[in-house]
């Protein structure tokens, strides 16, 4: 009998058929008609998706971006019935720091392929030696090769677990973790679950408020959170569509995005024009395009748009049912490591809102960038991971 702690490594061989079916879905595409005059107002515009479809049918090279995958060890393992692949490059440097990182949704580990050199080998990027890591970017379950989703479902929780034991199995047995978007969640609950073990936890891609939450008051901001609350305004009035369906009526979303190419890159294209750099027009000028159509390709080829949008629903019901608790009566208040919170120009994080006692210890506010810092300014946030677990070593 197998042991269910095995690690085994994976590669990722997408068949030639997948890639071949893929490209005539997209020549294949029955265009709507819009009225749209170019603007976004109403979703991504038909001539500018037109135009991106048209490159990843005939100008992307999925070859080309699966041996640059492949270049990154990965493994899989099985744990608590979840099968859960994840990227694993250990660092040449000795007293390297074990660093989980976990993304969100609409993302995946692609999203973090430029911070794995430079932390994990810094003498080679022009770094310190001593900020090295060990680097364990796994796939939440139902993301990418971490697919189906168990028997368990989707839970922070128990994907927090899941982390705790994984980088058990590795032999790390004490660890920092990062997180954005549905990872801080994971990230947040890493010390509840594995008390002791967890050094510190750095966080981005974090918002100023639940978004089915009140609107903010303006009153008495500064200029700058003035700015951040306006812009999580506009998201709670006009921007949360995408969750409020996945959060209700994912099996009826997951037949399109299971079964148009078009569908799904227009589903995750909307949130990288809305999420980037608000200096950045498109989102190819915030990210490069290549690496945007490979985090695409990958929900293509796994299935995962509609495995994802049933980890939102279930995701949110938890939430839900959290904060319910929370509402009904005083809870205990948790010591836990250092904290760090990286704010890019596109996020509405307001400090007085998330730390209002001020019990933060690393803070740090940048004017480009935003909720896929990784892939947008990943020098910046490098940086900045770097100068938090300088004091967790």
């Amino acid at each position: 009998m197998a042991d269910q702690r095995e690690i085994r490594p994976f590669r990722i061989e997408i068949p030639q058929a997948d890639v071949d079916d893929l490209r005539s879905r997209l020549a294949a595409t029955r265009w709507p008609r819009s009225p749209q005059s170019g603007d976004w107002s109403r979703g991504v515009p038909v001539a500018y998706l037109k135009r991106l479809a048209d490159y990843w049918a005939t100008g992307y090279d999925w070859r080309a971006q699966e041996r640059a995958l492949n270049a990154v060890p990965q493994f899989t393992t099985e744990i608590d019935g979840q099968t859960i692949h994840f990227f694993h490059a250990r660092s040449p440097e000795p007293d390297a720091l074990p660093l989980v990182l976990t993304h969100g949704w609409p993302s995946s580990p692609v999203e973090f392929l430029k911070l794995i050199g430079p932390l994990t080998d810094p003498r080679a990027h022009g770094g310190d030696p001593a900020d090295a890591f060990h680097v364990v970017v796994p796939s939440l379950p139902g993301y990418g090769f971490s697919n189906p989703i168990g028997e368990g479902g989707f839970n922070l929780f128990g994907v927090a677990r899941a982390w705790a034991e994984l980088m058990s199995r590795l032999g790390y047995e004490r660890y920092a973790a990062q997180g954005t978007d549905v990872g801080t969640g994971v990230t947040g609950m890493l010390p509840m679950v594995d008390p002791g073990r967890v050094a510190g936890l750095h966080l981005t891609g974090t918002g100023a408020a639940p978004p089915f939450g009140p609107a903010l008051e303006l009153d008495e901001l500064s200029a700058a959170d003035r700015a951040r609350a306006e812009r999580f305004n506009r998201f709670r009035e006009e921007g949360i569509g995408y969750l409020h369906i996945q959060a209700t009526r994912p099996q009826t979303l997951a037949y399109s995005l299971n079964d148009s190419p078009v569908g799904q890159l227009a589903w995750i294209v909307e949130k990288f024009a809305e999420w980037t750099d608000p200096a950045a027009a498109l989102p190819e000028e915030a990210v490069d395009l290549d690496q945007l159509l490979t985090n695409v390709s990958l929900y293509w080829f796994t299935g995962s748009g509609a495995s994802t949008a049933h980890a939102v629903y279930e995701g949110m019901r938890a939430w839900r049912a959290f904060a319910a608790q929370q509402e009904a009566g005083p809870q205990a208040e948790h010591s836990g490591p250092p904290v760090g919170v990286a704010v890019f120009a596109a996020d509405s994080t307001i400090r007085a809102l998330m730390d209002p006692k001020g019990e933060i210890g690393h803070w740090s506010e940048y004017d480009r960038g935003g909720h896929f810092a990784a892939m947008e300014v990943p020098d910046l946030l490098v940086d900045d991971i770097r100068t938090f677990c300088r004091g967790l070593r």
